[in-house]
């Protein structure tokens, strides 16, 4: 099998939506003009800073449409909307089941209550949801805001330690 010479970060810019196929999006018309500002797609430290917060909150606050949305609060935000878009990317319908049951241990552990056993679908979708929903939605808001928080100061730190090497570097060659 025959290895692609293409770097990874440039497979992931591909795979992104564009600045055109965002503001063509009829859920992103309203902010279409906004979208379009070229600080929104810049790679300044702040920004990216922004974008994976915004990204990795609403990757796991709604199950669908989150490029779209985190775009949208990107625009109002000032943030970077290919971070954005890349970070939702961490709840994918491959890893989406995991979140959940992680989501739900953590919710059940800080409700204190007793983690659920497997209820019958024959008593129905609001049985269901008193048992397992709102531990999950709990576990999953924590996710939001915990992984938005720590996804800024993330960047934050690295962005400085990429400088301090590069200073470092500079100075040791001369």
């Amino acid at each position: 099998m025959k290895r692609s010479s293409t770097p990874w970060w440039e497979q992931i810019n591909k795979s992104l939506p564009t600045r055109d196929v965002l503001s063509a999006h009829p859920w992103l018309r309203p902010v279409a003009d906004r979208l379009l500002h070229p600080q929104l797609w810049r790679f300044q430290h702040e920004a990216v800073a922004r974008g994976v917060a915004v990204g990795t909150f609403w990757a796991f606050v709604i199950p669908v449409g989150q490029i779209v949305v985190a775009a949208a609060h990107c625009t109002l935000w000032r943030a970077n909307i290919p971070a954005a878009a890349a970070m939702t990317m961490v709840t994918n319908p491959l890893t989406i089941g995991f979140w959940l049951w992680l989501a739900y241990q953590l919710g059940t552990l800080v409700l204190g209550a007793p983690v659920g056993s497997s209820i019958p679908l024959v008593e129905g979708p609001q049985s269901w949801l008193g048992e397992f929903g709102w531990p999950t939605v709990l576990g999953m808001g924590m996710f939001a805001v915990g992984g938005a928080s720590l996804g800024y100061v993330g960047v934050k730190l690295l962005w400085r330690l990429r400088i301090w090497i590069a200073l470092r570097t500079r100075r040791s060659n001369r």
